[in-house]
């Protein structure tokens, strides 16, 4: 009788084990693969790629990557508090793009716990920053901000007066006049109504123009003071000695002023009746930012201010009733153009859910009186399809303000 099946199975087992056996006594064992070693980031690693991230506009990955350097510097060692400097800066810029200015002077607060006096150097996240930040970020404003302010005044008049490097100098002079603007600006709105406001007013834009005379947001900090005083024919002087410093430089040089500046700047150009100038400033930011709203609505009422000026002009001038038509086209044109930015302003507040309710109804206040004067506007009401003849009458009109622009 032949063997069963299992037996046959065993002993081809039995032979495949002694086969093996024999060829491991002839062939060198074969190294069994070692577990890699996770490696570990350093915070300078970590810093490197939460800065990446945020140049590209990842702020909340950056958040991630900031975070765990923030965790890591912070583990027990002799030199906690220098190695967490750094970390704390960049998590701080992280909360500001992401909007949460809370979070920002939480970091920049321990920040200060770290380096109160701002003695350690900048290379290794200490400095200045932190206390203009939190000037700025203060809830309470007022004094508050005032002591901010000064104690990185204070720290900047110390590294000018300790540096001789001509390019480090200007950077120092450059902050320390925007500290002293900056104390400026508290003193002409949040204390205004302290004594010796107009006074120390004065004798901060007095130090900062020795101190960068060639800035323009100190030219225009100037303007500022001297139109709380009424002397408007200086305040022009230094607006337009501020416009002129950056006029012809392309945008994003870093001679521009700020996007918020130069919104600041026509304000102050249209209480002066520079209106030719500020609709210069504004149509460069709406080259730069199509969507702002605040850039929109304030073209649309500069413009609205020239119609009137225009007006003005021509009631009391004895005009030839060619050269009143001429004017008066002029005018329309120019009232046009100043609907075309103000229902533009309108459209985008809604659509981001603008919170300035003061400027909407301004807006609209000057929409009516447009409308009363020209005829109802139907184009704000347009739907879909009708958008590509709303853009035609939009270059139309635009073309017609230039040639009013030319005219004034």
């Amino acid at each position: 009788m032949g063997k069963s099946r299992p037996a046959q199975k065993e002993k081809r087992s039995r032979e495949k084990e002694a086969s093996r056996s024999k060829l491991d006594r002839i062939l060198p064992a074969r190294p069994r693969p070692k577990k890699q070693k996770k490696t570990k980031e350093s915070v300078e690693e970590l810093l490197a790629q939460a800065s990446a991230l945020l140049e590209t506009s990842q702020a909340d990955e950056a958040l991630s990557v900031a975070l765990r350097a923030l965790n890591k510097a912070e583990e027990p060692d002799d030199a906690v508090a220098v190695s967490a400097l750094p970390t704390l800066s960049l998590l701080a810029e992280v909360y500001l793009e992401l909007g949460d200015a809370n979070a920002a002077r939480d970091c920049f607060l321990r920040a200060v716990d770290l380096d109160p006096n701002g003695s350690v150097p900048e290379s290794e996240g200490g400095g200045v920053e932190k206390f203009l930040w939190l000037a700025q970020l203060s809830e309470d404003g007022g004094h508050d901000s005032v002591k901010w302010f000064e104690k990185g005044v204070t720290i900047l008049r110390n590294e000018l007066a300790s540096t001789t490097d001509i390019e480090m100098q200007a950077e120092k002079r450059k902050k320390l006049a925007a500290a002293l603007c900056g104390v400026v600006e508290i003193y002409m709105t949040d204390l205004s109504w302290e004594a010796d406001a107009e006074s120390r007013c004065e004798s901060l834009i007095t130090e900062a123009m020795l101190v960068a005379p060639n800035s323009p947001e100190t030219l225009q900090t100037l303007a500022n003071v001297r139109i709380s005083q009424t002397k408007v024919e200086e305040a022009r002087k230094a607006l337009a000695d501020s416009t002129e410093l950056w006029r012809d430089l392309p945008a994003g040089d870093e001679g521009v002023p700020e996007f918020p500046a130069r919104i600041s700047l026509s304000r102050l150009l249209m209480e002066v009746e520079m209106e030719n100038e500020a609709t210069e400033v504004l149509e460069r930011l709406i080259e730069e930012d199509d969507t702002s709203i605040e850039a929109w609505y304030l073209g649309g009422w500069c413009m609205f201010l020239m119609a009137e000026r225009r007006k003005r002009g021509q009631q009391t001038a004895a005009n030839g009733t060619t050269n009143a038509d001429i004017a008066d086209q002029e005018r329309n044109a120019t009232l046009k153009s100043s609907r075309i930015w103000l229902t533009t302003s309108l459209r985008l507040y809604d659509l981001h859910d603008y919170e300035d309710e003061r400027l909407r109804d301004h807006a609209q206040e000057l929409v009516r009186d447009l409308n009363l004067e020209l005829g109802d506007d139907k184009c704000g009401e347009a739907s879909d399809e009708e958008d590509g003849a709303e853009d035609e009458d939009w270059e139309s009109d635009l073309e017609d303000e230039d040639q009013a622009m030319e005219g004034a």
